[in-house]
């Protein structure tokens, strides 16, 4: 996982697609509707969403194999866990049509960061994560976010 401000995005070399997808947050504007936007095609795309943030007890666990998530809270604010994928007990096996799979909780996760305004992070194969959580265990919020996808493969190596 990486979790930054969105203006340090340029710090880490992950090429033009990386690039690509930070620019077009620049440029996000408010009247953009909800769904899907192709940027490159399946290669880097954007999904814009809004809903209200939920309680971790429903909440899913999962990991992606072929895109790389890029997570980013434009209005409200939520919290995403995370915790290395390898050893956790599989719920529902990988689903290429859907690009993830699902994991039951572990006892602990190792982190957990607050997704808001001006803050981004960034998931990659390995990294089993569940956002959309309240924030403190307070009140659900309203949340407008957007996840960009990367083509994993696509993806300079770190």
């Amino acid at each position: 996982m990486i979790f930054d401000r969105i203006d340090q995005a340029a710090s880490y070399p992950m090429g033009s697609l990386w690039t690509q997808a930070f620019e077009f947050l620049s440029t996000l504007s408010d009247e953009l509707p909800d769904g899907r936007h192709d940027l490159q095609g399946d290669d880097l795309f954007a999904i814009l969403m809004r809903y209200d943030s939920k309680s971790s007890q429903g909440a899913i666990l999962e990991t992606h194999e072929t895109y790389l998530d890029i997570q980013v809270v434009l209005e409200g604010r939520e919290a995403c866990y995370w915790v290395p994928a390898e050893g956790l007990e599989v719920r529902d096996p990988y689903d290429p049509e859907r690009d993830a799979a699902f994991y039951n909780h572990p006892e602990d996760f190792p982190a957990r960061v607050l997704l808001s305004s001006g803050y981004f992070a960034a998931f990659l194969p390995q990294d089993a994560h569940m956002p959309s959580i309240q924030v403190m265990d307070g009140a659900p919020e309203p949340v407008r976010k957007v996840v960009i996808k990367i083509r994993r493969t696509l993806v300079a190596e770190i």
